[in-house]
């Protein structure tokens, strides 16, 4: 399978978790279907200068980023942290996270939740 650009499906989402701005999430693949049931999201995500994913918590599932471009503040469990370009944020089932852009670029990352 190959997936054009074109047919890589977008989503624009106002301020997810609670956060504030807006970011758009381009579906890489389609959910639990494609992933063989292991996850339910892997995707390449903008989060646009002055927006945020507020923080939330994941049960039963992990999160990991990785940051292509731009700088962040990443939120891991309460301790803040910056982020840039090649750096790889993981939050474990049970644990909570959140992102706000920082910086004058969007945040380019590719978003992986995978279930325990």
């Amino acid at each position: 399978m190959v997936k054009g650009k074109a047919e890589v499906r977008a989503v624009r989402k106002p301020s997810p978790f609670d956060g504030r701005g807006e970011i758009t999430v381009r579906e890489l693949l389609d959910g639990p279907d494609q992933m063989y049931g292991k996850g339910r999201v892997f995707a390449h995500t903008t989060v646009y200068p002055g927006s945020e994913l507020g923080y939330h918590v994941h049960q039963d599932e992990s999160e990991t980023y990785y940051i292509l471009s731009g700088v962040g503040q990443f939120n891991d469990n309460g301790v803040m942290r910056e982020v840039k370009a090649g750096d790889v944020t993981f939050t474990g089932a049970g644990e909570g996270h959140g992102l706000a852009n920082t910086g004058n670029e969007p945040i380019e990352m590719i978003a992986l939740i995978l279930y325990r």
